[in-house]
């Protein structure tokens, strides 16, 4: 029985890429500079972790040994692993931009070969005949906003006024996005929902790659708090996916986290949402008890993300690391002859860097699984080549683009 699974660690980079210097992410280094903090003890946070950063199962597995092909040192703290686990190395990003679905589409086989549009740093970001259309075909009485934003500091700045005025909190950022926040139950969730799906069709003039619904609960600046009831409105993949290939084909998928969303549920199976990377686990392990054979678990692990990278936490975001390695040997428990786990990311997001975006960065490739040869990959030129190994795994027809390393 062959079965897949991709451990997708959203945002865990691994040093910056070649063309880094193209996107100012020259230096980048989520996990190399997550590691110098944390051995300085710059990362220690009272009741949340302490201490260098330990990892010793992806070590294991080879994360030190594919962080120093990427970069050319092992992280602080880290020694590297006497014969890795898994087949291991690090792939770069070959699609022209360093968001959310151009990497996912590229690791599922599908670059990226076109520009995304993006609404310039300014006030306002928004053209004026988009804000005109938003509202006239939302019926909303304006929008706040209308900027380039951190998510949870906009949402604290105008939070009250949208719960006074009803306006919904419409903002960008670096990424090709058009993000709208709004209370849950004082303008509701489902009329939050029907405004993105209007928007969707009101950006794709513009290119836009994702609309996102940023739902909060709270009564003022001092305790709003996002939900997990975010909702990605993608642009449908401009090709087949990996996903395609094996729903196609006969296979199943098993989407866990915002993958259904990214890929706007197309070949995306049975979609499983769950808020927080402990319950993300507890979905993928259910999904894992399930699949048969000829079966894809694709797992997104946001709030490495979304939660840490972009609000620059990085005590957050080493002790979400820590977690995930703690969950690793439970997750190995239950797999079976035939199984291919990869873990990788979809771009970087330095906690250290400046600003509150992505970072141009290569991702780590770690595979393994009962029967899986632990060997060194090397760079890989594109995400595809993980997509094509899962494809050549599951004994699926080539995809278009990619190389596997990894004999079928």
């Amino acid at each position: 029985m062959k079965r897949a699974v991709i451990l997708m660690m959203d945002s865990f980079g691994i040093g910056g890429a070649k063309d880094a210097a193209s996107f100012g992410d020259t230096g980048s280094d989520t996990l190399g500079h997550i590691a110098a903090e944390c051995a300085a003890g710059r990362a220690d946070k009272p009741g949340l972790r302490s201490g260098p950063l330990r990892l010793p199962n992806l070590e294991r597995l080879g994360l030190a040994d594919a962080a120093k092909a990427s970069t050319g040192s092992y992280p602080l703290g880290f020694q590297g692993a006497a014969a890795p686990q898994a087949a291991y190395g690090f792939a770069a990003e070959r699609s022209r931009g360093k968001d959310t679905p151009s990497g996912h589409w590229e690791m599922a086989g599908l670059p990226v070969e076109f520009d995304w549009g993006y609404f310039p740093n300014i006030n306002p970001s928004f053209p004026a005949e988009l804000t005109d259309a938003f509202i006239a075909q939302t019926g909303v009485p304006g929008i706040l906003g209308d900027c380039h934003a951190s998510g949870t500091q906009i949402i604290a700045e105008l939070g009250e006024e949208h719960i006074r005025s009803g306006k919904p909190i419409v903002y960008t950022s670096a990424d090709s996005v058009y993000q709208i926040a709004a209370h849950e139950t004082y303008f509701g969730l489902d009329r939050l929902y029907e405004i993105c799906e209007i928007s969707r069709k009101l950006v794709d003039d513009y290119n836009i790659g994702r609309v996102i619904a940023r739902p909060f609960v709270g009564e003022t600046a001092a305790d709003f708090q996002r939900t997990g009831n975010r909702r990605d409105y993608a642009t449908p993949p401009p090709g087949d996916t990996l996903l395609d290939r094996l729903s196609n084909e006969g296979g199943q998928v098993f989407s866990v986290g915002k993958i259904g969303d990214i890929f706007a549920h197309r070949g995306t199976g049975r979609i499983t949402k769950a808020s927080g990377h402990e319950a993300l686990g507890e979905a993928t392990l259910a999904a894992l008890r399930d699949a048969g054979d000829r079966s894809l678990i694709f797992t997104n692990f946001v709030d490495f993300d979304m939660l840490y990278g972009h609000r620059r936490d990085i005590a957050g975001y080493a002790a979400a690391l820590e977690a995930f390695d703690s969950w690793l040997p439970t997750f190995e428990q239950q797999l079976r002859p035939g199984d291919l786990v990869v873990i990788t990311a979809d771009h970087g997001c330095d906690p250290t860097w400046k600003g509150t975006d992505h970072t141009r960065e290569n991702v780590p490739v770690l595979a393994f699984g009962p029967g899986i040869e632990p060997t060194f990959v090397g760079g890989r030129d594109t995400f595809a080549d993980i997509g094509q190994t899962v494809a050549s795994h599951l004994g699926l027809m080539p995809l278009k683009h990619g190389t596997a390393f990894l004999p079928s």
